[in-house]
């Protein structure tokens, strides 16, 4: 329900669970096994592979030919291991042992180590910074709430929405968000502080209440009645307005004490939190009940009057909404500002973009039309564009194209997988539908974002390499009765698999005909027989036919 500290920090994927209201943690056996499954793949073929041998080592006399040498063998199994390593890795390992060990021995020692200030050092230090961002959860700037939205959800499906693990993360923010070391000073603050940290709904909403008891201005003491107790939109919104009237005249109260000392500081951000908290979740609520300018203007002043807030991403937020009233000049204008190198992307921001360039050229395209004459430059950038937010996030086109079922999202993200594809296509799929045309323009050009990426992927083309954590971080934060969506792997190359094959049909035909030559030798004539009939053989079988016939005769003759 809150950004963590003001400032939007993302919280580890590995954070441990803490107590917190909701669901099991625990996953049903069919997941624990499948999972168990798919860990342990590549060890149980290698345990079976070494029964194998194990078991054949008496007929094959493996220990004799082990001591002996044969170099079929060896060359199999090396080339087995490197199909295997490339298959898991994307990289040879004959050429990373090269590269790595074999290169500073043979004199490139110098070129290899990288100084401390070198441009590939850094280069390097920013790689590792930006792939440990991505694999952090982020606080979903459009969650719902959980009253009004998602228990209702509950009520008519009997699913939960929400994981543990993602509640979690709710109640670390609630206490990092709402609370302060300055609570002990007011009586409701210290009730709350206790009605953050309790695991059941009921309890927290009975301490909101024996904190407006102790003080009817206690701003989050109707915040957390706003999201959970309230069971529509309009009972959310009127709780919110009674918290901001609240939290106006707390703000007031704290900036005339900020410099009296540092726990007055502190109390400070911890209001400047709240008020700004409950200004958007009444934007949010101006929205979903239709007033969409109003919503507008709220985020407006927001940004306007917390600038160093924007790590909230209340311009997701604003980007929706203008959407809403198809004021698209006003969404590129938000676009330049917030779509810079400089600052993180979202599916929000890379998926508007190229919403926006798609636009244009969405409602006369035709891909018969392009294939004969060829794409215009606006084309080629709208297909640029798509590429682009693709390759960030390769799951939002199957929402968007309504190839996968959509859930309610969750209250934490995870930027460029399947939880943040399903955030965005939630509140964003009418847009696009809006728009005649970009579907289709989106069906016909997302797929050949994968041919353009380099393999391995590690390698990345417009942003940084797909992080690896994005499945695990995923099933934590969405619930089981839905089918996560992966990353696309690209298929092996034929070549690949048909050396692969060779080499271990030739090994395994170089033990048997060492160990079995005469057996292996008339299989060899045997299957040479069948494929290359030679003329002498039937003119002597018929020869040896007619031999027989004679001595049948004169056997039965006499």
């Amino acid at each position: 329900m809150a950004d963590r500290g003001g400032v939007g920090e993302a919280a580890a994927v590995g954070a441990s669970p803490a107590s917190v209201p909701g669901l099991n943690p625990t996953l049903g056996w069919r997941e624990r096994l499948r999972a168990g499954l798919a860990g342990t793949g590549a060890s149980l073929w290698f345990v079976a592979g070494l029964g194998l041998l194990y078991a054949l080592r008496i007929p094959l006399r493996l220990c004799e030919n082990l001591a002996a040498g044969t170099s079929s063998l060896i060359s199999g199994l090396i080339f087995i291991f490197e199909w295997w390593y490339f298959h898991k890795h994307g990289t040879s390992f004959i050429e990373q042992v090269s590269v790595s060990h074999l290169q500073p021995l043979m004199g490139g020692t110098e070129s290899s180590i990288s100084e401390p200030g070198s441009p590939s050092r850094n280069r390097e230090n920013e790689t590792s910074r930006q792939n440990l961002s991505e694999c952090k959860v982020w606080r979903n700037p459009l969650n719902l709430f959980r009253g009004a939205e998602y228990r209702r959800y509950t009520w008519v499906t009997g699913k939960e929405p929400l994981t543990y693990y993602d509640m979690n993360l709710s109640a670390q923010d609630h206490q990092t968000f709402f609370t302060c070391d300055t609570d002990f000073l007011r009586p409701s603050d210290t009730v709350m502080q206790k009605a953050w940290r309790e695991r059941n709904p009921p309890a927290r909403i009975k301490a909101a209440y024996q904190a407006l008891e102790l003080n009817n201005d206690c701003a989050t003491a109707y915040v957390l009645l706003a999201e959970e107790e309230a069971t529509t939109i309009v009972d959310a919104e009127r709780l919110f307005k009674q918290a901001l009237k609240a939290g106006e005249t707390i703000y007031r109260q704290s900036q005339q004490c900020q410099h009296q000392s540092p726990q007055h500081e502190a109390q400070l951000r911890r209001d400047t939190n709240v008020l700004v908290y409950i200004k958007r979740r009444l934007a949010m609520c101006a929205r979903k009940l239709g007033r969409i300018r109003e919503a507008v203007k709220i985020m407006r002043d927001l940004m306007k009057e917390f600038p160093p807030l924007t790590m909230l991403n209340i311009h997701e937020n604003l980007l929706e909404s203008l959407l809403e009233l198809q004021a698209y000049p006003d969404v590129q204008a938000v676009l330049a500002k917030y779509d810079d190198i400089s600052l993180p992307k979202s599916a929000a921001i890379c998926y508007t973009a190229a919403l926006l360039k798609t636009r244009t050229v969405s409602e006369k395209f035709s891909p018969e039309t392009a294939s004969r004459r060829g794409l215009s430059t606006a084309e080629i950038n709208a297909v640029e564009a798509i590429h682009r937010a693709v390759e960030f996030n390769p799951h939002v086109p199957k929402y968007l194209l309504e190839m996968k079922s959509l859930i309610l999202p969750p209250e934490h993200i995870l930027k460029r997988g399947d939880s943040e594809a399903i955030a965005y296509a939630f509140f964003h799929l009418q847009h696009w539908k809006r728009i005649e045309g970009a579907l289709n323009l989106l069906q016909c050009t997302w797929e050949g974002t994968f041919r353009m990426i380099p393999y391995p992927l590690e390698k990345g083309h417009l942003f940084y390499p797909y992080p690896s954590c994005t499945e695990t971080a995923d099933r934590e934060l969405l619930p089981t009765f839905h089918h996560v969506s992966v990353y696309p792997k690209k298929e092996l190359p034929l070549f690949i698999h048909f050396t692969a094959g060779f080499c271990s049909s030739t090994a395994m035909i170089a033990i048997l005909t060492h160990q079995f030559p005469e057996i292996m030798g008339i299989f060899a004539k045997a299957v040479l027989g069948l494929w290359c009939p030679q003329p002498w053989a039937s003119s002597g079988f018929e020869e040896n036919t007619q031999d027989l016939k004679s001595e049948d005769l004169g056997l039965s003759s006499g």
